[in-house]
């Protein structure tokens, strides 16, 4: 009976000591402070990851806006000839430019029958006319534009930072950039800022830059801006940086142009031999070359001869154009 006193009492004493072990040792050791000090600490976990949401969320939408960029770039690799007229600086309309077209075509070919050169070389000619000069035109007065813009570029996006740091807003910095800027720059900046006052972002009106003139460096212009009316960010430093990277391709645009002049003089030299070849020979015995205008044979053979003259001077167009 003493011994099975004993093992209760063993047994009862270790059970109140288990209990106050779990109940009561946590409160006198501080045990409990220090799992509400772990909790208070862990309670800043939602505000990480808020962080990394708000970090996500810029994120895509950088990743949207590039999409965008991306998606508008190649719609305006399909330009419609109204917007090339207008990228031209032209004011004519579709209708007065097929007109145009058509009265220089039907001019060539009549002045090639004049001249007695048949109606295989007259057609010819008065494709030529009506439907490559004009658009040859455009094109010229196109990348003249082009020019004259990338070359005020940089320094409007100049302007542009200084007027940031000085403390005036995105919109006022255009304002300044158009009433100070020259030709084309300066119509269409203003179209921005005639966009943005009807009531578009903007970000979407710097976007739409890119549609009248298609740069890589108007491009950037409107990438930088819209990405950072979306997702923020230190628009007077991402300018700055563009602006030196203009500068930057424009000096290599430059550094190409002189080391590209050698195989364009050749080409040149190359395709202008054919032509002065055949006047020397008309001046020294009109008799054995007058063959190729004055009989079918003839025509054909000169009709040949300038198509594969021209896919020649093509080719080597494409081999000595670069692009970067």
């Amino acid at each position: 009976m003493k011994m099975q006193a004993l093992a209760l009492a063993f047994m009862a004493a270790t059970a109140i000591g288990g209990l106050a072990w779990v109940f009561i040792y946590p409160l006198l050791s501080g045990e409990r402070q220090a799992e509400q000090r772990r909790a208070s600490f862990a309670k800043t976990e939602p505000v990480a990851r808020r962080a990394e949401r708000a970090q996500r969320s810029r994120r895509e939408q950088v990743e949207e806006s590039l999409k965008e960029v991306e998606d508008r770039h190649k719609k305006a690799s399909q330009i419609a000839l109204t917007t090339k007229i207008a990228m031209a600086g032209l004011s004519w309309s579709k209708q007065q430019f097929f007109i145009i077209s058509g009265g220089l075509g039907l001019a060539a070919a009549a002045a090639a029958m004049f001249i007695g050169t048949g109606i295989l070389l007259a057609l010819p000619f008065g494709f030529a006319a009506g439907f490559g000069v004009p658009r040859w035109l455009l094109g010229y007065l196109k990348k003249r534009r082009e020019k004259k813009f990338m070359d005020a570029l940089p320094d409007a996006v100049d302007i542009i930072v200084r007027g940031i740091k000085a403390g005036l807003p995105l919109f006022d910095s255009i304002k300044v950039v158009v009433a100070d800027a020259p030709e084309p720059l300066r119509t269409e900046f203003s179209a921005i800022v005639e966009t943005q006052a009807i009531g578009m972002p903007l970000g979407d009106a710097c976007l739409r830059l890119y549609e009248r003139m298609p740069l890589p460096e108007a491009n950037f212009f409107g990438i930088v801006v819209s990405i950072q009316q979306k997702a923020g960010g230190n628009l007077a430093e991402a300018l700055s940086n563009l602006s030196k990277v203009l500068r930057d391709r424009k000096r290599m645009q430059a550094k190409i142009k002189a080391m590209s002049m050698e195989a364009k003089a050749s080409a040149g030299i190359i395709g202008s031999m054919p032509p002065a070849i055949m006047m020397i020979v008309y001046f020294l015995n009109p008799g054995y070359i007058s063959l190729l205008w004055t009989t079918p044979m003839g025509h054909l053979m000169l009709a040949g001869s300038a198509g594969w003259m021209t896919i020649g001077i093509l080719v080597m167009k494409k081999m000595i154009n670069f692009d970067f």
